[in-house]
C-alpha cells in the first residue's frame, strides 16, 4: 500500500486497486478520526442496500442535503457526484456512489483533496466541468440513480463513454481540440501521488466538444447563490426565505446575469470547456466554495455528541455571529443574491455579516458632498455599487444632451439588449480628493453585475484607477480607469472627458454615467474582458448609487473618531482670529495655535 509496493507491483495494479489505495489515503489524511467516524455513520444510515452492495441515491442524498426541489438542481448534483466518485477514473462514470466513492466525492468538493496532492497542478475546474459536461445523442436515457442502472450502462459502453443522469445526454463526448489539453490535471496528480501513473488511461471522453447545457448551468448557479454564505454545519434550510415572491425572482435574475457570463443563450445551448477556464479564473474564482460547507455536512452525525471530546473537555462554542443577519439591511442595489454575487469573486469571509451601508445616494442625496460626508475616513475596504438605465442614442432631454456633449463621440455600440445596467469597484484603500494621483492599487476591482457579470482586474500599464474630483477641474465626478482631470475649465466649450480605455465614469451631479470598453486599444489601469473582445459603451441614467463598507463596529467607532477630530480641528481654525493683512502675522497665529508648521501639536489622527 505504500510507495515501495507501487513500485515493485504498479505495472499489475488494476483501476479498482488504485482507487481503493487513493480512497484510504484521502480517508486518512484529509478527515480527523473523529469525522471518518462520523462519516461513517452517516454513510450508514443513509446508504439502501442491494445484495452486499450499500449505496446512496439521488433522492436520499438531495433529502440530506436540503437542496431545494423547487430549483431543480437535485439530478445536477447526483450527476455531478456519480462523476466524481469514479475518481482518478472518469472513464468509468457514473458509478455507484459506495462509501469509497463518497470519500473521493467530498474531498473534492471540500477541496480537502489538497491535503495529500501537492505538486502539479491542484485546480478542479476541469474535474468539475467534466462533472457537469454532457451531450445529446438523440435518445432518451431515464437513469434514476439506482445501482443496476448506472452498473449497467458504464458496462455496456465498450467506449467507456459516461453516462449523464439527466435524460437525453451523455457526458464528455467531444472531438479533438489542439488548444485544450485533454488530460484531467487532477487525476494525474492522484495518481502520481501513488506512483501509480502507468494506470492512467486515456479512455475519458474527449472534453472539447462537450458542453454543460445553459439551463442546467443557471440552476446550479442558482444553488450556488443559496449556499454561497452557508457556515459550518449550518442548515440550508435556514435560508428558506430566499426561495419565494420577489427574492426568487432576484434569484433567477443575478442567475441569469452570471450564466451570461459563460455564454450568449440566444445563440448557444451550451457552456464549452474553453469558456468555462477562461470565466472561472477572472470573474468567478470562488464560485463553487459554497461546496465546502455543503458536503462537510456528511462529516457531521446527529447520533454523535461533538459537544464533548474523549477527555471530556468541552469543545468551543459554535460562532456566535451565524445568528446574524448576512446583510444589516437591504439596499436598492445590494440584496442577498446580489452579495452571493460578490461573494463568487471576494471572500465571503469579507462579506457575509461584515459590511455597512456607508452611502445611499436615495438617502443622503446624489452629490459629491454627501457622498464625501458619509464614505471619507472609512479606514477599511469599500465597495461601490451604481444602477441605471441606458439612455437613448442620440439623446432626447436636454440633460442627456448636456452629458454626451462632455463624452467623445460614441463610436461603440452598445454592451447588450438590457436597458438596465449595474456596475461596481472593489478599493481596498480610503476615499480621498484626488488632486494630483489616482487613488487605488493592483488590489482594485471594476466590475459589472448586470446584465452580464464580468469581473475587470487592475493592470499595471498606468495607475488611473480612481479619481474623486470636485468642481475645481474641468470635469468633476468619480472615474475609475480614466486620468485624474486636472485642468481648470478654458475659455468656449470645455474639452471632452479623457475615458479610460476600461473605465466607468459617473458626472458632479450623480444624474449620469458611463462604462467603456474598448478592447481593440489593449487595455488601460484596468485589464480588457477576456470572454467579450470586443469594444461597447453603455451610458446611462443613475437609479441608484451605494457604498458599503467592509468591516464591524470597530471600523465604525474609527470613522466616527475621525469624523470628530476633523471638526475639532475646523473648528479650532474657525476661532483663530485671521485677516489682518499681515501674511506673515497670520502664519504665526496659526503656528501658535499649533494648526499648521512644525508645532502642529497632539491629536493628530495621522
Amino acid at each position: 500500500m505504500g510507495q515501495g509496493q507501487s513500485n515493485e507491483e504498479g505495472p499489475h495494479l488494476t483501476t479498482a486497486q488504485v482507487s481503493h489505495e487513493l480512497a484510504l489515503r484521502f480517508a486518512k489524511r484529509c478527515f480527523t478520526p473523529l469525522e471518518l467516524y462520523s462519516f461513517q455513520d452517516v454513510f450508514k444510515s443513509l446508504a439502501d442496500h442491494q445484495d452486499s452492495i450499500a449505496y446512496l441515491k439521488e433522492d436520499t442524498t438531495a433529502r440530506f442535503l436540503e437542496i431545494p426541489d423547487i430549483l431543480g438542481a437535485s439530478s445536477i448534483i447526483f450527476q455531478m457526484i456519480s462523476y466524481l466518485g469514479a475518481f482518478p477514473f472518469g472513464q468509468d462514470a457514473p458509478v455507484v456512489l459506495g462509501f469509497e466513492q463518497m470519500v473521493m466525492v467530498v474531498v473534492i468538493m471540500t477541496q480537502r483533496y489538497q491535503r495529500v496532492l501537492k505538486k502539479g497542478n491542484r485546480d478542479r475546474t476541469k474535474l468539475l466541468f467534466r462533472s457537469l459536461a454532457v451531450y445529446d445523442r438523440g435518445e432518451s436515457h431515464n437513469d434514476e440513480g439506482n445501482p443496476e442502472t448506472n452498473e449497467d450502462t458504464h458496462k455496456g459502453e465498450g467506449s467507456g463513454v459516461a453516462r449523464s443522469h439527466v435524460a437525453g445526454f451523455t457526458v464528455d463526448v467531444a472531438a479533438n481540440d489542439e488548444e485544450v489539453e485533454d488530460d484531467d490535471d487532477l487525476a494525474l496528480a492522484a495518481l502520481e501521488s501513488l506512483d501509480a501513473i502507468e494506470v492512467f488511461r486515456h479512455g475519458d471522453a474527449p472534453i472539447t466538444q462537450a458542453s454543460i447545457p445553459s439551463d442546467n448551468l443557471k440552476k446550479l448557479i442558482m444553488l450556488l447563490l443559496l449556499i454561497a454564505p452557508l457556515g459550518t454545519q449550518e442548515s440550508l434550510a435556514r435560508h428558506a426565505e430566499r426561495l419565494s415572491g420577489d427574492q426568487l425572482e432576484s434569484l433567477r435574475r443575478t442567475a441569469d446575469n452570471i450564466l451570461g457570463a459563460f455564454v450568449n443563450v440566444e445563440k448557444s445551448p451550451g457552456v464549452k470547456i474553453h469558456q468555462f477556464n477562461t470565466v472561472i479564473p477572472i470573474s468567478l474564482p470562488f464560485m463553487f466554495n459554497g461546496f465546502n460547507a455543503l458536503f462537510e455536512h456528511f462529516l457531521f452525525s446527529k447520533n454523535i455528541d461533538f459537544t464533548k471530546r474523549r477527555d471530556s473537555t468541552p469543545l468551543p462554542p459554535p460562532n456566535p455571529t451565524i445568528d446574524q443577519p448576512l446583510l444589516p439591511q437591504i439596499g436598492e442595489i445590494l440584496d442577498l443574491n446580489v452579495l452571493s454575487q460578490l461573494s463568487f469573486f471576494m471572500p465571503g469571509d469579507t462579506l457575509f455579516r461584515r459590511l455597512r451601508l456607508l452611502y445611499s445616494g436615495g438617502d443622503a442625496g446624489f452629490s459629491m458632498g454627501s457622498f464625501e460626508t458619509k464614505v471619507f475616513n472609512w479606514r477599511a475596504p469599500t465597495i461601490f455599487l451604481v444602477s441605471g438605465n441606458r439612455i437613448s442614442e442620440p439623446p432626447t432631454g436636454g440633460q442627456e444632451r448636456a452629458f454626451s456633449d462632455t463624452l467623445p463621440s460614441k463610436r461603440f455600440p452598445d454592451s447588450s439588449k438590457s436597458s438596465h445596467v449595474v456596475f461596481g469597484a472593489y478599493l481596498s484603500q480610503p476615499w480621498r480628493q484626488t488632486h494630483k494621483e489616482c487613488i487605488g492599487d493592483t488590489d482594485t476591482l471594476l466590475f459589472q453585475l448586470e446584465p452580464v457579470h464580468e469581473v475587470f482586474h487592475a493592470s499595471t500599464i498606468n495607475k488611473d484607477y480612481i479619481s474623486f474630483t470636485k468642481s475645481s477641474t474641468s470635469h468633476a465626478g468619480i472615474a475609475f480607469g480614466s486620468p485624474n482631470p486636472k485642468s481648470k475649465p478654458t475659455a468656449g466649450l470645455p474639452p471632452h472627458v479623457s475615458l479610460g480605455a476600461v473605465s466607468l465614469m459617473l458626472d458632479s451631479s450623480f444624474e449620469f454615467g458611463v462604462f467603456t470598453h474598448n478592447y481593440t486599444s489593449g487595455g488601460g489601469a484596468f485589464h480588457n474582458s477576456q470572454s467579450r473582445k470586443s469594444d461597447w459603451q453603455d451610458r446611462f441614467e443613475i437609479e441608484s448609487l451605494e457604498v458599503w463598507g467592509c468591516g464591524g463596529d470597530k471600523e465604525q467607532e474609527e470613522q466616527r473618531q475621525r469624523w470628530e477630530w476633523e471638526e475639532r480641528e475646523a473648528e479650532a481654525r474657525r476661532k483663530v482670529n485671521l485677516g489682518t493683512g499681515d501674511i506673515e502675522a497670520d502664519r504665526a497665529l496659526l503656528e501658535m495655535a499649533g494648526l499648521i508648521g512644525g508645532n502642529r501639536s497632539g491629536g493628530s489622527m495621522n
